[in-house]
């Protein structure tokens, strides 16, 4: 069958005759600017800045629905998370996140979304639906890094200052436990199975391995770079593939980004990307991984086949938050 396409193509473009053409997938990058007070779009197959837009002030937190229509984006100086539309990009809501909202997290069916309010020591939990607060939760001293866990049972909150995780059950938006982590953790992403969370700590230079069941950590993973100092290792963002074979960590002005076996739990190499590589966001396929780095102005994109860096494409100023859809 194989043979026969070939040679069918081979004699329709010896006679001239019109042959098929396939293009391809069509896809749609999105990454807040945080200097710039706008949004930047790109097109990660022809790896080109397609437009754009201002958004409002300092933006910085972004997620997509589970239907890839809308855009939840943090304007910090603002106080308040924006909702945009993917395909007209004109603003369509508005959220109330509390001050300073920077990162947040979605759940699964994209009807609560759970806001790091830093300067007031709170997590905010929002409905999606009604546009309105329904819980302020108090959590210790500079919340950032959050997450929900896939069936949607816990939430994470990365408090900097008490270097700790409080587990929030999502059902009753109650603190049940906290786990002490290595100092300022920054970042935090559950496994697809909901069985591991990972954690950043950008002061002792680690990745945190946490057993969900037990909510202790199983396994700390330093991440030293021959010839990098230590002090500009710095991670942050963090995203494990569905299959739970690869994890990726950004680590700041280390400017790589380490790729971690995700079944040995080991290092395997580091990738260098742009300067100051802050997060991270697959391809809806995960066939590619785009980094948003803050100090040169562009985003890295990152064949996960190969695990080699493929284009930089300069997007503005202080790239912050990254998500795309197909």
């Amino acid at each position: 069958m194989k043979l026969q396409f070939f040679c069918v193509g081979f004699i329709n473009a010896v006679l001239g005759l019109t042959t098929l053409t396939f293009t391809a997938q069509a896809e749609t990058v999105f990454i807040t600017l945080e200097k710039d007070n706008a949004l930047a779009v790109v097109d990660p197959i022809k790896g080109e800045l397609i437009k754009t837009i201002n958004i409002g002030q300092r933006p910085r937190g972004v997620a997509i629905s589970p239907d890839n229509k809308y855009l939840y984006i943090a304007t910090s100086d603002d106080d308040t998370v924006k909702i945009i539309d993917t395909e007209s990009l004109k603003e369509v809501g508005q959220l109330p996140s509390g001050e300073d909202p920077e990162t947040f997290a979605l759940n699964s069916k994209g009807d609560r979304l759970y806001v790091s309010n830093e300067d007031d020591n709170l997590v905010t939990v929002i409905d999606i639906i009604n546009k309105k607060a329904i819980a302020q939760i108090k959590v210790g001293v500079e919340p950032e890094g959050i997450a929900v866990s896939p069936d949607d049972k816990w939430v994470v909150s990365a408090s900097e200052t008490t270097n700790m995780i409080h587990w929030i059950d999502a059902k009753t938006n109650a603190i049940v436990e906290n786990t002490l982590v290595d100092p300022r953790p920054r970042a935090a992403s559950f496994t697809a199975d909901n069985s591991q969370l990972w954690v950043t700590s950008e002061i002792a230079g680690t990745l945190m391995i946490l057993d969900v069941k037990s909510k202790k950590i199983i396994k700390t993973i330093r991440l030293d770079i021959p010839g990098v100092s230590t002090d500009k290792i710095q991670p942050v963002g963090i995203v494990i593939d569905k299959d739970m074979r690869w994890g990726y960590v950004a680590i700041g002005p280390a400017n790589r980004v380490a790729v971690i076996n995700a079944q040995t739990l080991k290092v395997e190499k580091f990738l260098l990307v742009g300067q100051r590589v802050w997060n991270l966001a697959f391809s809806p396929n995960q066939k590619r991984l785009y980094t948003t780095n803050g100090r040169s102005s562009d985003i890295s994109i990152i064949d996960l086949d190969n695990h080699k860096v493929t284009k930089s494409v300069g997007v503005g100023r202080f790239p912050w938050g990254v998500v795309s859809k197909p």
